[in-house]
């Protein structure tokens, strides 16, 4: 089981929800409800640890280094990571309302009570999101400001353990849950409005990460004074390897290659490229936000640009975690999604599985923008490495 693909289980899972929802009796519906309603405690206790353990010590290890170049790498993703976000606003609010499927309001209903649980269990969190957040960015920045070896260990330790918990808990645990959530839309008869509206998404996000792509390598060509085109056409291999492994870090020596194949310096290349596949997730961030905003529209939930464009600014510092750990970035976004956007626990599994779905080609979208950012700074940055 282990060799079989996330997306793969996620496929069958959701499938398999589908096809059993309309025979399972009510009894092992309402079974599969309550252990995921056990899940879904273990989740909210789970994410304000979450987010400590991944983003103080990543906070922690950029800002403890130094010099221009790595400052000037950093803004620049950071840029590029805020600016994705703010084009798929643009670009879902613009065509999601004519495109959606018609009715979809209400079809994810997270109170439901047609079939509800045998019994629930809090499990209340140590602290709520945005204390966690807070504190994480304190005690990053205070590590990386003032020193602090032993604590930054102690992080480093505890990151570890966060991450294995992530990776043998609740990624394994992920398919059932899910499995349990359309199983029980399908025999709430909310299940075909969904996926109808879930191909809608994937298929409009997909187009987005391309048209980011040419906009990210037309403005690397503009600095470089540059064909954009062919640029982006030698980043291509990169692209398709990210496909295949779905992993920023597996695909830095295919990214490497070509962005030296793009006349990049050596030593720029070998600083920035490995840098950003750790900091800079545009195509991670492009998927989350219009993910929120396809959900936000489907369930009639209000927003305005001042609440997106805080939520995009505060992903943008989140995903800096996200590298290196198995479903690191949707993980890392859960509690920002919760406490800037108002996401239940219903809400959130549809993130995971649409991220999960699209999850290598918004991969092959960061590491390809790694390959503009590295040619923008080749040729601007100027620094010693």
């Amino acid at each position: 089981m282990k060799r079989i693909p996330l997306l793969i289980k996620v496929i069958a899972a959701i499938l398999a929800g589908v096809l059993l929802g309309h025979i399972m009796p009510d009894f092992a519906v309402r079974t599969m409800t309550t252990l995921c309603g056990l899940f879904d405690q273990l989740l909210r206790f789970l994410i304000p640890i979450i987010i400590v353990g991944l983003v103080t010590p990543a906070i922690a290890e950029i800002g403890g280094r130094a010099g221009k170049m790595l400052l000037f790498t950093v803004a620049l993703a950071y840029a590029f990571t805020v600016g994705s976000g703010l084009f798929a606003y643009a670009f879902s609010t613009g065509l999601f309302p004519f495109t959606l499927p018609s009715g979809t309001a209400a079809l994810i209903d997270a109170q439901s009570t047609a079939l509800p649980p045998y019994f629930t269990i809090t499990i209340p969190p140590l602290m709520d999101v945005m204390t966690a957040l807070v504190f994480s960015f304190m005690m990053g920045l205070g590590i990386a400001v003032f020193g602090g070896a032993s604590l930054q260990r102690g992080f480093s330790e505890f990151k570890t353990i966060v991450s294995k918990t992530i990776e043998f808990v609740i990624i394994p645990l992920l398919p059932f849950y899910i499995f349990g959530i359309f199983l029980s839309m399908t025999a709430e008869g909310q299940v075909a409005g969904v996926l109808e509206a879930f191909v809608a998404i994937v298929a409009i996000i997909f187009a987005m990460t391309i048209l980011l792509l040419l906009l990210q390598y037309a403005l690397a060509g503009i600095v470089t004074r540059r064909n954009p085109l062919k640029l982006l056409r030698t980043m291509l291999p990169a692209y398709f390897t990210a496909l295949g492994t779905a992993s920023s870090a597996a695909t830095i020596p295919v990214t490497l290659r070509q962005a030296l194949r793009n006349h990049v310096s050596e030593p720029v290349a070998g600083f920035v490229i490995p840098l950003c596949a750790t900091i800079h997730l545009s195509g991670s961030t492009l998927k989350i936000t219009s993910c929120a905003i396809a959900l936000m529209l489907m369930q009639g939930i209000a927003f305005d640009f001042p609440t997106m464009l805080a939520f995009v600014m505060m992903l943008g510092v989140t995903m800096v975690a996200a590298p290196g750990v198995p479903g690191g970035a949707i993980m890392a976004a859960l509690g920002v999604l919760e406490s800037m956007l108002g996401f239940d626990s219903t809400q959130q599994t549809m993130m995971i599985t649409l991220y999960i779905a699209m999850d290598s080609f918004g991969t092959a979208c960061n590491v390809t923008g790694d390959g503009a950012i590295a040619l923008i700074v080749d040729r601007v940055g100027k620094f010693e490495v």
